[in-house]
């Protein structure tokens, strides 16, 4: 038994079971005859001297995945023998593996994937998912067979996308020799289809361009919907009807928001579903791509020394914080029909909070994960307005330089109440977490540009050292930091004596700093979820009840704050946001972890 050759490029591998497509009787039918295997994808030979274990291989992924990666004394799941590489990671061959591989030789060939971005001309495509396509492509991630289309209202030519997206490309993979290469290989793999989004006959155009790439392989097909709410439901509808596979696998991204409340989200879902499936629908929470993120779960559940502290019983409070050091600029007109809550708290801070808390899944499997997801959620207490505290930034004038208010933006009401900051206290009523704050922050315009969680422990009962520490107990607390973005890092603090012959303490920390510990870049959020979608693994995103659960617990919230006109408390722009948000710690006997003079 051997482990893969290094000089082959990465293998893309698909779930075990394809998704079926839009729903149509003829497309049901056809998928009766499709070749039920996953697919193994053998891409070009990756660029010289990166290896392709470091780069998309998701050991935790499918039971038939080749490999598991450990690094510096990391303990292996895989009970077969090790085979060391280069740069301390170790390769695990598996049985299960090379079955694998020897009954899918061959087989990729006959299937191709292709990626339409709805809505190509936006600001999201350019920045986020076309540079997004063009690492997982430069790294080798992508099936061999796959075409990318741009759909959009504006009238472009193929040469004047690929002209717009080789713009917003960029060589940030170790600045190989070969990437302006890669680049042209990628924008030839670039298409473009000009249509309206609620068009029947624009969309057959595309299915038959669709088709005249794909040929005679097995059509695997993915849309990416890059464009407003409003018309998620007139592109899925003509995607269904006149541009979905019928013989492979269809599946739709849906970026954010899912709705306004409780009622438009499950309106949004119902219409959604009238033309998919569940599991063709993939809700995205870019922040659920985040490594940081994405490692909360190996940080508790893979290391003894957690797991037994992550409960009441040693843990004081929990904070998520977010802050941008920018406002609106220019985002006004959609950002005032949805604020900060809306725009952050519900969706990102929310999904990172139910990672943090859940139980231990019965398994890595997605579903498995989303079910105590799901339990967290509907065991959170109804938010109390008086736990929340909503604040607006003003204009405000530093070293010479004016900062525009909120309501000074020309697509904002002058009359605005619309939060640009808001603080929470939830609490989660069971066993584990009962009377444990959890606190949420999120605010534009701030000093900093950040997001961070912070588990503060209970202090030490009885301790010895209290006399040196001081009156103020929470200066000695032990807090873990998990700091998602920028600089990600994890560390913790501690209490530690000063060098010398007296006794004084001092707070230090035990720090994990991303950079000084791995060379390799970190990758874009939008890159693991893409290749998850391509995947069809569902773990990071938002399955239907989970949505529900969430908009349960805010939409009650929401419209007491806008029935009532609460006027938000203002802040300057760039400072530390509402003083009442310092109010609504203390009421709870929290300090913010973001606030000490050590952050």
């Amino acid at each position: 038994m051997s482990s893969f050759s290094s000089s082959l490029s990465c293998p893309t591998y698909r779930s075990r079971t394809s998704s079926s497509p839009f729903l149509s009787n003829h497309h049901h039918s056809s998928l009766i005859n499709a070749d039920p295997r996953p697919s193994l994808s053998f891409h070009s030979a990756p660029p010289q001297g990166l290896n392709l274990y470091q780069l998309c291989v998701r050991s935790q992924r499918k039971s038939f995945q080749s490999s598991a990666l450990v690094q510096d004394g990391a303990v292996a799941t895989k009970s077969s023998p090790a085979e060391e590489l280069k740069d301390g990671l170790v390769t695990i061959p598996t049985i299960e593996a090379d079955k694998f591989v020897a009954e899918s030789d061959g087989g990729e060939h006959q299937s191709t994937v292709s990626i339409t971005v709805v809505g190509a001309s936006g600001d999201l495509a350019k920045k986020k998912i076309f540079p997004a396509l063009f690492a997982l492509y430069y790294e080798g991630c992508l099936p061999e067979h796959f075409t990318i289309f741009g759909y959009a209202r504006s009238k472009m030519t193929d040469a004047e996308l690929r002209d717009m997206v080789s713009k917003t490309l960029t060589c940030r993979i170790d600045k190989r020799a070969n990437c302006s290469e890669k680049m042209e290989e990628f924008l030839k793999r670039c298409f473009y289809h000009s249509g309206q989004y609620d068009s029947q006959e624009h969309f057959v155009a595309l299915d038959k361009k669709l088709k005249e790439h794909e040929g005679a392989r097995r059509s695997n097909r993915l849309f990416y919907l890059s464009i407003p709410p409003n018309i998620f439901v007139d592109a899925v509808k003509c995607a269904s009807s006149s541009a979905s596979s019928v013989n492979g696998w269809t599946r739709v991204i849906v970026e954010k928001p899912f709705g306004r409340d409780s009622k438009t989200s499950a309106a949004l879902t119902k219409s959604l579903k009238q033309y998919l499936e569940e599991d063709q629908i993939f809700r995205i929470d870019h922040y659920l791509g985040k490594e940081l993120v994405e490692n909360l779960s190996v940080l508790r559940f893979s290391n003894l020394i957690f797991e037994p502290l992550w409960s009441r019983q040693y843990i004081r409070n929990v904070q998520f914080i977010f802050s941008e050091d920018f406002g609106t600029e220019g985002r006004g007109g959609y950002f005032d029909n949805y604020g900060i809550i809306r725009d952050i708290m519900q969706n990102h801070l929310l999904q990172i909070l139910a990672l943090f808390a859940m139980e231990t899944p019965v398994s890595l499997d997605a579903e498995d994960i989303r079910n105590e997801k799901v339990k967290v959620l509907r065991s959170m207490r109804p938010i109390q307005l008086e736990d929340v505290v909503i604040g607006q930034y003003k204009g405000q004038t530093t070293g010479g330089v004016t900062y525009p208010g909120y309501t000074d933006d020309k697509t904002v009401p002058k009359d605005s109440l619309t939060p640009t900051f808001a603080a929470a206290a939830l609490f989660i009523d069971n066993a584990r977490w009962d009377g444990v704050p959890f606190l949420m922050k999120a605010g534009k315009a701030l000093h900093t540009r950040s997001a961070e969680i912070r588990v503060q422990f209970r202090h030490v009962p009885g301790n010895l050292y209290n006399r040196n520490s001081g009156t103020d107990l929470d200066q000695t607390t032990n807090e873990l930091v998990i700091r998602v973005q920028p600089d990600e890092a994890i560390y913790l603090k501690i209490n530690n004596k000063v060098p010398g012959l007296g006794m004084r303490l001092d707070r230090s920390n035990l720090n994990l700093l991303y950079s000084a510990r791995y060379s390799k870049e970190i990758p874009d959020a939008y890159e693991r979820l893409l290749l998850d979608a391509i995947e069809g693994e569902r773990r990071l995103f938002i399955r239907s009840d989970e949505l529900d659960a969430a908009w349960a617990l805010f939409t009650p919230l929401l419209k007491e704050i806008e029935e009532k006109k609460t006027i938000p408390e203002f802040y300057p722009y760039g400072s530390r946001g509402p003083v009442g948000a310092h109010y609504l710690a203390a009421k709870h006997k929290v300090q913010w972890g973001d606030l000490s003079l050590e952050s």
